[in-house]
């Protein structure tokens, strides 16, 4: 993308940028949650719907001259709604975070309760860790895996744990679990105790986006929220969609199941944020342009298939994985078993070496969040740049061969120039298609 009016008026932030796309050209990003946008998707993000104030709805807003407004987020909620098979698409919301607790607004009252999974198992801040304010408000009981070298979730467990505590939501989603879920469990159990079943399924949207892995639609569930990055490629924001009858977000609706759709309009706007960021909301449109076109489902293929490769040549070269493997596209190395380091110790040898990761806790972590015992990594972003499972079987031995030399700095200077020389080889694509 030409920045040539930014580069005269400021050089000082052209430089930083300059620097970060360098950064993001000869470095790995291995982090999971990240991915690279299309120049498109970019260019829509960079545009003059920035300028722009819409607060309400289509057809429904509080301020004139939304004709172009409103067209830019209706074809982001069709496409939304043909991606993922469902009745409505709120595309409002600003991140994953603020998509979770707008859910809970619309369907809970003070002191409800949703049964989610614990933090320290996979799940999310806003799945009711105690440190978040959202659970000073709402009463969050959480699930743990049932079978760590499996990574199963134990649903006679979660059964019994609904039937005592009577959620209004059951929460199916996670930010660090490499295993998939019984979705039809889920939604029986939610369907016996009269809850609503609810996915967050923002790791994992672009791989059921792209078909290659279960639509918690299919399977009976009510809501799905997620974020529009990560897997499905697209900018970073939040997005809501349920199923149910879409009605007038100015009239309060019942508060029923099949009014979901305009509990959750309402609850986004006014109940918790004011204007959309519209160039953030034509982003999405093209982002979810690009993954209804065919090559996305190759793409979405392609993520499962190196997270297996990548996972088993890791475990080949002695790493220990929680869950001994993976179903999605990330994996958790446990650190402390397979070194003796802790997770921010492997961060920093891999940062070394142009190597993007993140420390991650493991399921009962004995250590800290900023020491924890293990490392979370993933295979959207090298997929996109076009590696395959070869590429991937190379990705674990430079892992290996860093940690494994990570005192010897002649070795690090050396993989570092290799590594760079390798990820040139896959430059970040300016199309997705």
């Amino acid at each position: 993308m030409q920045r040539t009016h930014l580069h005269d008026e400021d050089q000082q932030v052209a430089a930083v940028l300059d620097h970060e796309i360098r950064r993001q050209s000869e470095g790995m990003e291995l982090i999971p949650s990240e991915n690279y946008v299309s120049q498109a998707v970019l260019e829509a993000l960079g545009s003059e719907f920035t300028n722009k104030y819409s607060e309400g709805y289509p057809g429904k807003r509080y301020y004139g001259g939304q004709e172009f407004t409103d067209d830019v987020e209706n074809l982001a909620i069709e496409r939304a709604k043909q991606l993922f098979h469902c009745d409505h698409a709120n595309v409002q919301p600003l991140s994953g975070a603020p998509a979770n607790v707008a859910t809970y607004f619309a369907w809970l009252e003070p002191g409800d309760t949703v049964l989610g999974m614990d933090l320290g198992h996979g799940g999310h801040l806003t799945h009711g860790h105690p440190v978040t304010y959202i659970s000073k408000i709402f009463n969050f009981v959480r699930y743990k895996i049932g079978n760590l070298e499996t990574g199963e979730i134990d649903y006679d467990n979660l059964r019994a744990m609904a039937l005592e505590h009577k959620p209004k939501i059951i929460l199916a989603g996670f930010s660090a679990y490499p295993r998939s879920y019984d979705y039809d469990k889920f939604a029986e159990i939610a369907k016996e105790v009269g809850a609503v079943a609810m996915a967050d399924m923002a790791h994992i949207a672009g791989l059921i986006a792209g078909g290659v892995l279960p639509n918690p639609f299919d399977h009976g569930f009510h809501i799905i929220t997620t974020t529009t990055h990560k897997t499905l490629r697209g900018p970073r924001g939040g997005m809501i969609l349920s199923q149910g009858k879409v009605g007038n977000p100015l009239k309060k609706p019942e508060k029923t199941i099949e009014n979901l759709p305009t509990l959750i309009d309402r609850s986004v706007f006014p109940g918790f944020q004011g204007g959309p960021h519209m160039s953030n909301t034509a982003a999405k449109a093209v982002a979810f342009g690009e993954a209804l076109k065919p090559e996305f489902k190759v793409y979405a293929q392609q993520v499962l298939d190196n997270a297996k490769a990548l996972a088993d040549e890791l475990m080949k070269l002695g790493c220990k994985l929680v869950t001994n493997g993976t179903d999605n596209h990330l994996m958790l190395i446990d650190t402390v078993t397979s070194w003796g380091l802790t997770g921010d110790v492997v961060e920093t040898v891999l940062d070394r070496v142009n190597m993007t990761l993140n420390k991650n806790g493991i399921p009962d972590d004995k250590n800290p969040p900023y020491t924890p015992s293990g490392v979370r990594l993933g295979t959207p972003a090298m997929t996109t740049r076009g590696m395959k499972e070869d590429e991937m079987r190379k990705i674990a031995q430079y892992i290996r061969k860093a940690v494994d030399h990570r005192d010897d700095e002649g070795t690090l200077k050396n993989l570092q120039q290799e590594v760079k020389e390798f990820c040139l080889q896959y430059p970040v694509p300016e199309s997705h298609g």
